[in-house]
């Protein structure tokens, strides 16, 4: 009963902040992260569109299917994963009325990438996508995948996945703030990143089964920070602590323990300690820390206002490489092992400079990914795991 009181209050504030003259977006905000998130599907028709302020009295009408399927790049991709998404859709759903939504899906995302030349399909985006189609359907769905898409997910539909090993770039460095011991065993590991990649892209909508963890994480995401599923990732590992520690330490074994998510995640309790985390160690602080540990302020730490400014804007990287560029021709006449001399001189531990290495890769995105090793290097062994 008291839980049901709690719910009738949580839904009396979601319309009084819906009904005030302007709507008050910022308690809209703190309704989705707080706990229990949205609550309702019939709220999140509502409250979504505010948080991506998508305006729902002019939603353009959707084309007809058949003009967006001809002479399309992508169709075959999309029909493909589309087809291949059977457990996405509600069980025991008619197959009619699922085969119904699957064309509706084929639509909306070949609707958005007509209109966004820019934009690259990538496996897992229709995740995301089918998420927003059973939640609002599809006309609704359209207009704030659209918005998504040039948003919170624009650097996953680039050419190419720079952006999106930047963005994983972030997981080990929020790790290590928390927890330096598995930072530790997951580094001897060498298991990178890559065991996060369909969280990250989907915004683990590939990986729950349950419908109900995934709006709720979605109510999360879309009041954050475009890298707030990062912080979560973050979180889902360090939950894990004790299986991660007891694993053995190596590449294969911890990859397979990692990518495997438990369903039984505690998920309100992880969604406040990754907002708490967000708070704590900022991306720009996250960065900050580890280019002052390496020195190494002439290439990274006087990029941070730019970066930080950047980010605000969603796009990090395209600021930081033109800066990069610029500093670039400046720095050709300081020689290569001068600068790595001033990196590894510093009496810090092993532990710090490798640190250092990671701040200065999330520092200076495309460009120092290219210096650093990158754990990508080794994906191709695990393609077949990543979009099981």
């Amino acid at each position: 009963a008291d839980f049901d009181a709690k719910k009738k209050r949580k839904v009396a504030e979601i319309y009084q902040a819906l009904n005030s003259d302007p709507i008050d977006v910022a308690t809209l905000r703190r309704m989705a992260i707080s706990e229990g998130g949205l609550l309702t599907d019939e709220i999140r028709c509502k409250v979504w569109p505010k948080l991506l302020s998508v305006n729902t009295d002019d939603l353009p009408p959707l084309p007809a299917g058949k003009e967006l399927r001809e002479d399309n790049k992508d169709y075959q991709q999309v029909l493909l994963d589309v087809r291949r998404s059977l457990r996405r859709f509600p069980p025991g759903m008619p197959d009619d009325q699922r085969e119904g939504l699957q064309e509706e899906l084929i639509d909306i995302i070949l609707h958005v990438l007509k209109r966004n030349p820019q934009l690259h399909y990538y496996q897992g985006y229709h995740d995301i996508v089918v998420t927003f189609l059973l939640v609002v359907g599809d006309r609704l769905a359209t207009a704030l995948v659209e918005k998504l898409s040039t948003h919170h997910l624009r650097d996953f539909m680039d050419p190419t996945m720079d952006n999106t090993k930047h963005i994983l770039n972030y997981l080990m460095p929020i790790i290590d703030q928390v927890n330096p011991k598995v930072h530790d065993f997951m580094q001897s590991a060498e298991v990178g990143t890559i065991f996060a990649l369909s969280w990250l892209i989907t915004w683990f909508g590939h990986v729950l089964s349950d419908f109900r963890h995934v709006v709720r994480l979605y109510d999360f995401f879309l009041a954050c920070h475009p890298l707030m599923p990062i912080y979560f990732a973050a979180v889902i590992v360090l939950h894990r602590e004790q299986e991660v520690l007891d694993c053995e330490c190596d590449m294969a074994s911890v990859h397979h323990l990692l990518s495997q998510i438990p369903q039984d995640l505690p998920y309100e309790s992880l969604i406040s300690k990754a907002g708490d985390l967000f708070v704590q160690f900022p991306p720009s602080k996250l960065a900050k820390e580890a280019a002052q540990a390496a020195q190494a302020e002439r290439t990274a730490a006087s990029t941070f206002k730019d970066f930080e400014l950047a980010s605000v804007q969603q796009r990090p990287d395209t600021v930081l490489r033109q800066r990069f560029k610029e500093r670039l021709r400046g720095e050709e006449r300081l020689r290569g092992e001068e600068r790595t001399k001033s990196i590894l001189t510093k009496p810090r531990t092993n532990r710090f400079v490798k640190l250092a290495v990671m701040g200065l890769t999330v520092a200076l995105g495309a460009a120092a990914l290219a210096v650093v090793k990158s754990a990508l290097e080794w994906a191709p062994k695990f393609e077949l795991q990543i979009f099981p």
